[in-house]
């Protein structure tokens, strides 16, 4: 039977056996949401194994006020982090939640890392800040997430993970990616005598050059 929004229920499937494979998550952990219109998202459901979701496991919520359909698949816990990130930032139309190792290392020591790479600066911003800790699921995770998220296209969340956004599913995903590989730079530099990173402005100005270039080329697709 086709599901409504069966497209990208799959996408939400492949993403999640992507995400293992890339070994961003382990087992049930993190999520993947897609913004399907200016009010709903599509979220994976809570405690599944990544290999086991169908398109039918993916849960509809709208993000402007929490609703979901309470006699379904439970969504995410994290399903509120999510909306506060839609509600916040208009351009966004996918989030991923993830462990990945290096990443939670920075996160685990708290630490903003700084644009030490091109590609960091370009697809990420010009630096990615850690959001206070807060515990999963709280109003509070959601408030200090959104606000390191500000102008950037991922955060760390301190002793948590990182959650990472981008226009489509295809950058979220390249941002993870960028993330997982600034964060391992930058932990191996700090043991060669510390890391060397690009001026502030250098790297916002080509964060800016990237978002304007990529919005043209995806234009362009359309």
């Amino acid at each position: 039977m086709q599901l409504h929004y069966q497209q990208e229920r799959e996408a939400l499937v492949e993403a999640g056996l992507k995400l293992v494979e890339q070994g961003l998550v382990a087992r049930t952990w993190g999520n993947i949401s897609v913004k399907l219109n200016e009010e709903e998202m599509l979220i994976t459901p809570s405690g599944k194994f990544y290999e086991d979701l169908t398109p039918a496991d993916m849960v509809i919520i709208n993000f402007k006020t929490n609703a979901y359909d309470k006699t379904g698949i439970k969504p995410s816990s994290e399903f509120k982090l999510h909306s506060g990130i839609y509600n916040d930032r208009k351009e966004f139309s996918a989030i991923i939640h993830t462990h990945q190792m290096n990443a939670s290392t920075c996160a685990a020591a708290r630490v903003e890392v700084p644009a030490v790479l091109d590609d960091l600066a370009q697809i990420v911003g010009p630096s990615v800040r850690c959001a206070d800790y807060a515990l999963p699921s709280t109003k509070k995770i959601v408030r200090e997430t959104v606000k390191a998220m500000r102008g950037r296209n991922a955060a760390l969340m301190a002793n948590h993970g990182a959650v990472c956004a981008g226009r489509d599913l295809d950058e979220a995903f390249a941002v993870c990616q960028v993330l997982e590989k600034g964060c391992k730079a930058f932990i191996e530099a700090q043991f060669l005598g510390g890391a060397k990173h690009i001026s502030k402005f250098e790297a916002w100005a080509m964060h800016q050059i990237y978002l304007k270039k990529y919005s043209k080329i995806a234009k362009k697709k359309k």
